[in-house]
């Protein structure tokens, strides 16, 4: 069979197009579920090999393993073949041990050899080679490319498919290996083992786990789409130090959203520290903090702060009992626990309703008298303590009291599991059956808790696998969860708005691009005012009148025509803040006022600069609601949109909302509740409520004008947006382009 073109001449375009036809998700469906490996440098002296051979065992794999050594007859109890080329039929994949210089003739044995899949376990390549690691990483894409061969790494340690009961893994696993829904993908390949350990002590079934090493040619992004597509996983958590491709990332996670498949991700490198740390390991490029995070919530991604958090959160998530409403039920035995489930219900947003008369009065029949019949319940450590209490099910009682409330929407209930099994086992499984029966025939959701996030003890887990249940791990990280299981619903519920997926740019041009597209390719650098008002206005933007004059009598005349009094501006490309040079004039009245106004903005002006276009003059407007609404360009995710309330709350207090390009009018008015400051907007200190949908059909309208700049895009600015009740208008504007 011929070999495909070597790719040496390819462009970082062309390549990148060839990498990715190497990782589809019917290539990673493949790659994922080698029926036969081979370990390529295996004997029984390297660690890395028995780690792999153990991991395979613990996996349960059934297939075939072939060690491949030049010079050992035997690895593990198996002959040896001396090279790949010396197979008898091709095996699935191929396991690389040798070493960096050795890898390269490692690929053309598996061509040769028909083997088209690898894990790379090298290092040495862009990871931490400088000029000549990256150099040899391009190589090993090109080589890949040239030799049709998909391959994970380098410097990685493979994966852990539990679903096909196959762990080519360079760590130990330690027995169980628990299936279940949840697929995980990790920048950080030692994590991988502390991962699993969580999953398995915390009920957390997984379908794939793997770590992605240097990302070569198999990317995050390429086995997040392959997730997606993959009946066996339900949830997709992440570990990221960087998003290295992020229109395709959001275009993947818009993807997810869509497919009801939650991703929980943890993004390192939110401080300067981290960043650096993160580009240090990887070599790639981290986008700011705060954008990632509206990127992320944008698009329905959950994003986490611990890989405890992740586990516990897609744990819930996969467990079929995510509430979907806030009206929670809480049934404990324990009072403090009731306290400390009240407060973090309201940091979560989620309410803790009065239960319905009916409810009261069922609870109040069966719970001791010294117990209140209201929520969050406590039905009191009698339910621990007194074996009769127990046995004549009053938790059941009390769970089944609350499951049948009209006004709740998922019920939390703690269960104490014991650390190992009792000696009389009866009480325990009583209530544990009696449980599950409550969580089938209810409508709702009830979600299980330990009080803590200790570990299940192996009896625990057996209990709550046998009758379909599971806990998770604590009330902090409990509730914590419940909080990304809502919002991740309610995002479903407005979906990011049609085109938002960007796969091909991530500058989004309307189909109306006003004013200036075209000649915004011979810009670099700030416009004039004038001119940014002419790109608004052509976009449906109000605006607060305004003549260009160039004289003080055209200025005189332009103040009658508005009405006195009026504010005078200069006038410049050069001069993006005016006020900084004594460019502004507020409240003129009268012709002397005008003129001598006029004369003070003009000659500040050119003291700074000969390129004066002018001077503005407008109508003053009497104090309002004001608002600021920025546009910038993200080197990683594109251009952004701001919104936040002017004035001290976003020079001070940083209150402002993120949301990446495009948006329509929907997601900018969910933006606004976001606002700290967003009760201000209902009328405060005298000003008139804010017309929020209208507020949001402008804002969405400077977005578009914004994104219609194209890539010449830098900056379009609107400080202040005046809002007064239904009138809204453009105070003062400033757009930078350039750098195409």
């Amino acid at each position: 069979m011929a070999q495909p073109t070597p790719s040496a001449t390819l462009d970082p375009i062309d390549l990148d197009a060839a990498r990715r036809r190497l990782a589809t998700p019917d290539r990673l469906s493949e790659f994922f579920r080698p029926r036969s490996i081979a370990l390529v440098g295996a004997s029984d002296s390297s660690g890395w090999a028995r780690f792999v051979v153990d991991s395979l065992r613990t996996a349960g794999f059934t297939g075939a393993l072939r060690p491949v050594h030049p010079k050992r007859p035997t690895a593990f109890d198996l002959p040896t073949v001396p090279s790949l080329r010396a197979l008898d039929e091709p095996v699935d994949l191929a396991y690389v041990f040798a070493p960096t210089h050795a890898v390269e003739g490692v690929l053309d044995d598996a061509a040769a050899a028909g083997v088209r899949n690898a894990v790379v376990l090298a290092s040495g390549y862009g990871d931490g080679g400088g000029e000549e690691g990256r150099a040899l990483e391009r190589r090993l894409v090109e080589q890949a490319v040239a030799r049709d061969i998909t391959l994970l790494g380098p410097n990685c340690l493979g994966f852990v498919n539990a679903a096909g009961s196959v762990a080519p893994f360079g760590l130990g696993i330690v027995p169980p290996l628990r299936r279940g829904p949840v697929g995980i993908v990790l920048q950080s390949g030692a994590l991988t083992s502390n991962v699993l350990a969580f999953a398995r002590a915390h009920q957390v079934g997984i379908s794939l786990l793997t770590s992605m090493g240097n990302e070569a040619v198999i990317t995050t992004a390429d086995v997040v789409e392959h997730l997606i597509a993959d009946d066996d996983c339900e949830v997709i958590g992440l570990f990221l130090e960087s998003v290295r491709d992020a229109p395709r990332f959001t275009a993947l996670a818009a993807a997810a959203l869509a497919a009801g498949k939650p991703i929980v991700a943890l993004k390192v490198g939110r401080t300067e520290a981290g960043q650096r740390t993160a580009l240090a390991h990887t070599g790639a490029v981290a986008g700011d903090d705060a954008v990632v995070d509206a990127a992320f919530r944008q698009y329905g991604v959950i994003r986490v702060g611990s890989l405890e958090e992740l586990l516990v959160t897609a744990g819930l998530m996969g467990s079929g009992q995510a509430p979907r409403g806030r009206r929670m039920g809480v049934v404990t035995a324990s009072g403090g626990a009731c306290d400390i489930i009240a407060d973090r219900s309201t940091d979560e947003g989620v309410e803790i309703v009065e239960f319905a008369p009916g409810t009261t009065d069922a609870l109040r029949a069966v719970l001791p008298p010294f117990a209140a019949a209201q929520n969050p319940l406590d039905v009191t450590g009698v339910i621990l303590a007194d074996r009769g209490s127990a046995q004549a099910g009053l938790g059941d009682v009390a769970l089944n009291a609350v499951v049948d409330d009209p006004g709740v929407d998922f019920v939390f209930h703690m269960l104490a599991l014991p650390a190992a099994e009792p000696p009389d086992p009866s009480v325990i499984e009583q209530r544990v059956t009696a449980v599950a029966a409550t969580s089938a025939r209810s409508r709702i959701p009830v979600v299980n808790f330990t009080a803590t996030c200790t570990d299940l003890s192996p009896y625990a887990q057996s209990l709550l696998d046998r009758h379909g249940l599971h806990a998770l791990g604590g009330i902090e990280f409990g509730l914590t969860a419940i909080g990304h299981a809502l919002r991740w619903h309610e995002t479903r519920q407005h979906p990011p708005a049609v085109g938002e997926g960007r796969q091909q740019s991530h500058l989004h041009v309307p189909t109306r691009p006003g004013a200036g597209f075209a000649d915004a390719r011979a810009t670099d650098g700030p416009w004039s005012e004038a001119r940014g008002r002419e790109l608004l206005a052509a976009a449906g933007v109000p605006l607060v009148p305004a003549e260009l004059v160039t004289d003080a009598d055209a200025a005189v005349a332009a103040a009658q025509r508005f009405g006195c009094p009026v504010a005078l501006k200069v006038c410049s490309a050069d001069i993006a803040h005016k006020s900084d040079i004594g460019g502004v004039a507020l409240g003129a009245s009268g012709a002397d006022e005008v003129r001598a106004a006029f004369g003070r903005v003009l000659a500040a002006g050119r003291a700074a600069t000969s390129a004066i276009d002018g001077v503005l003059v407008s109508p003053m407007r009497p104090p309002a609601t004001e608002l600021f609404v920025g546009v910038t360009v993200d080197p990683s995710f594109g251009p952004v949109l701001a919104v936040g309330l002017g004035g001290v709350f976003i020079e001070v207090l940083h209150d402002v909302a993120l949301r990446l390009l495009p948006v329509d009018a929907g997601q900018v008015r969910r933006m606004l509740g976001e606002l700290r400051g967003a009760a201000v907007l209902a009328g405060a200190r005298g000003t008139r409520p804010a017309d929020l949908d209208r507020v949001a059909e402008v804002v969405a309208q400077v977005a578009a004008a914004a994104a219609g700049l194209g890539p010449a895009l830098q900056t379009l600015e609107i400080n202040p947006l005046r809002v007064d009740g239904g009138d809204v208008e453009a105070l003062d504007v400033l757009v930078v382009t350039g750098g195409m």
